[in-house]
């Protein structure tokens, strides 16, 4: 049975489709219309300003965590602002402050350890192809056999976050493991394909086979399939790739996502003289 959409329902969709926005942003944001509006048991339309910051405080006592809250406001300000053209929207619903937290970076024995713990082929090779190439796993579980330029020795990113192109390198150790893998696994379309073959490997696969390797190699952080992205550019920077080339193959759109790198690089950061080293201290005070 077919859900009827209402008209505001379809205006937003519409205003959305028009900003060409991606299917799965589409998707959370009229989800949290909706579920907005199921809280009050009115039409969202009707609510107000009010109402957003009651069901804001709601949010907040429920536990949920200040990434997952902004998302939902956002979600509320295109509704407000776009679909219903009231001004203000920024100054009447506001975002949390996110906590600027270290990304969770992995050494590379640890990495070579993790990919190790994985027995299956399939997600073995997914996940060496996410830390040779930075991949989101969005990104990784879309890539197709077309993607895979071994002329060019690149890797085609198509539509990523933000609705980007990118390239990213194709390294000769990542060209060969694809090639064992190919021969063995014979994949038509999508690189990594479900057990439908006309449909890629789901991202919820991915993550609980992470979470077993993580286990199996003896991992005692909280290791995510984000985590090799992490690594990934965290070593890149270790080994003195410029920022701004790392930027781009992470397909961020603005430097200081990728700056907090710098925060988490152990080598570069121990090779740091402090100037303690320029003081000669050296013997104890006396006593």
């Amino acid at each position: 049975m077919s859900v009827q959409v209402t008209p505001l329902r379809q205006r937003m969709i519409d205003d959305m489709a028009i900003r060409n926005m991606s299917p799965l942003t589409k998707k959370s944001y009229v989800r949290a219309v909706k579920n907005f509006s199921k809280y009050f048991r009115q039409s969202p339309d009707k609510l107000t300003f009010e109402d957003v910051r009651n069901y804001q405080l709601h949010l907040v006592s429920r536990g949920l965590g200040v990434q997952a809250i902004n998302q939902i406001m956002c979600a509320l300000r295109f509704f407000y602002g776009t679909t219903l053209g009231k001004t203000g929207v920024s100054e009447h619903i506001p975002l949390g402050r996110r906590p600027d937290t270290l990304p969770p970076v992995l050494a590379r024995d640890e990495v070579e350890r993790f990919l190790k713990a994985v027995n299956d082929l399939e997600f073995r090779t997914a996940f060496v192809t996410i830390y040779a190439t930075g991949l989101r796993v969005s990104e990784a579980v879309a890539l197709t056999i077309k993607d895979i330029n071994s002329a060019r020795m690149v890797i085609h990113i198509r539509q990523g976050k933000g609705r980007k192109d990118r390239y990213v390198m194709l390294s000769e150790q990542l060209l060969g493991i694809l090639r064992v893998y190919w021969k063995c696994a014979r994949p038509q379309n999508f690189l990594f394909p479900g057990a439908d073959p006309a449909r890629p490997i789901t991202v919820r696969s991915l993550q609980r086979a992470c979470r077993l390797a993580a286990e199996v190699a003896g991992l005692d952080k909280t290791v995510t399939v984000h985590t090799l992205r992490h690594s990934f550019a965290t070593h890149l920077l270790e080994q003195g790739v410029d920022i701004r080339v790392i930027q781009d193959l992470l397909g961020h759109r603005h430097i200081d996502s990728t700056s907090r790198y710098a925060r988490v690089a152990i080598n570069t950061i121990r090779q740091i003289k402090s100037p303690l080293e320029a003081l000669n201290i050296a013997k104890p005070p006396p006593a």
